[in-house]
């Protein structure tokens, strides 16, 4: 755990390219041999610390939804939980730093994410199909949520993503409705 902390502090500073099993033992204060009982090599580290990084996500994501029951409850805690992501997370500065690590990392994940989603958003799905009547596509809704985090990442919002809870918000219920979204003021 403590290696990998450092790992994320070393690759936010300086990249992963620049990354060196010396740097990380020095600032995890510990010996090379303690590295090498964990850790065959660099890319043996770097593969454990997506890893590390992509369940911490999804296990905080079961955390935020594991208390709701009530499907609008429950959707409203996973849009709080990619809100707060986005304003905190390090996703951005590793995207900055080290690109070509960070995008990889996102292609890695992505399929993972999708079908976590999936299964977190179970409850709102059923919910949302007995309202409406209908079949909802919902891998193609958990992988929006997933392409909407990205974005996020990669051409941020110009402060209006303060309001994105809401505006979904608005859309599904317009939606359960069966009345037209209102417009964005």
């Amino acid at each position: 755990e403590k290696i990998l902390a450092c790992t994320e502090a070393i690759i936010l500073e300086s990249g992963a390219e620049r990354i060196s099993i010396l740097d990380v033992c020095r600032a995890a204060v510990v010996s090379r041999g303690t590295f090498y009982r964990y850790f065959a090599s660099q890319d043996e580290l770097l593969d454990a610390f997506s890893r590390h990084k992509r369940e911490r996500f999804h296990r905080a994501l079961q955390e935020v939804v594991a208390p709701h029951d009530d499907p609008d409850a429950r959707f409203a805690a996973i849009i709080g939980f990619l809100d707060h992501y986005l304003q905190h997370g390090n996703a951005r500065r590793l995207l900055a730093v080290a690109p070509e690590y960070a995008l990889g990392f996102f292609k890695r994940i992505f399929h993972d994410s999708v079908v976590r989603f999936q299964d977190a958003l179970g409850i709102v799905f059923d919910a949302w199909e007995a309202r409406l009547g209908i079949q909802i596509d919902r891998e193609l809704v958990a992988e929006m949520l997933i392409r909407y985090v990205l974005s996020e990442q990669l051409v941020p919002s110009d402060g209006v993503r303060k309001s994105l809870p809401r505006r979904i918000g608005r859309m599904v219920e317009a939606l359960l409705a069966g009345a037209p979204a209102r417009a964005r003021r």
